[in-house]
């Protein structure tokens, strides 16, 4: 049996580690990233993401690192929960 808190707790982890690894990457080397991601992705234009000196604010990091997380977790708490029930019957 499942628990739905630690399944929420182990993807929001993931997710905010994930994030917060592409985020310091794109903001290190932001052309790299930018090809990479054009290379992955060829019908969309990430150099238009890039919007002056400073592509990323620490408010608005913080506020998505957040927002994400919280989707995260509650996503795998859900799932947890689902799987709990569905895994009796």
């Amino acid at each position: 049996m499942s628990n739905p808190i630690k399944t929420g707790a182990a993807l929001a982890g993931t997710v905010a580690v994930g994030y917060a690894a592409c985020t310091l990457v794109f903001w290190l080397w932001p052309e790299a990233a930018a090809s990479f991601m054009n290379a992955l992705f060829h019908w969309l234009d990430f150099r238009r993401l890039q919007s002056g000196p400073s592509l990323f604010s620490f408010g608005s990091f913080v506020a998505a690192l957040v927002a994400i997380t919280a989707w995260a977790f509650g996503l795998g708490a859900l799932f947890g929960w689902l799987s709990g029930r569905l895994g009796r019957a």
